[in-house]
């Protein structure tokens, strides 16, 4: 199983960014898949996650109105939409996966098996 993360790079505050994740090795609408993020000196902290389908997604609090996840099985990728970026989203976005079976509406970084290598994205005031 490989997740590939891309998309990040330095942004000004208020622009957009979407971010991919690309999958192999894996069935891929057998799992869930989750964004998490890590910033210098802090605990990785979860963003969003989407179902199997993509038809149910959840957010953190700072995420919500600002992040869009999505997936797209035909091509097993998984996206996630930044608008409105601020300095404080700066940090390395990591794609995270786990069978759908063991999904729970999973928040913890514990609750998911299989991790990207990341993505930095660096968000300029």
């Amino acid at each position: 199983v490989q997740l590939v993360e891309s998309g990040g790079r330095l942004v000004q505050a208020g622009d957009s960014l979407r971010l991919s994740c690309a999958a192999s090795g894996m069935t891929f609408p057998n799992y869930a898949v989750a964004w998490f993020r890590q910033a210098p000196g802090k605990e990785r902290e979860f963003v969003a996650a989407v179902n199997w389908g993509g038809g149910h997604t959840i957010y953190a609090d700072d995420a919500k109105g600002r992040f869009t996840i999505s997936r797209n099985n035909a091509n097993s990728t998984a996206h996630l939409q930044m608008t409105n970026l601020k300095p404080g989203d700066t940090a390395v976005y990591y794609c995270a996966a786990v069978i759908i079976s063991h999904w729970r509406n999973s928040r913890t970084p514990g609750e998911y098996d299989y991790w990207g290598q990341g993505t930095h994205v660096t968000v300029s005031s």
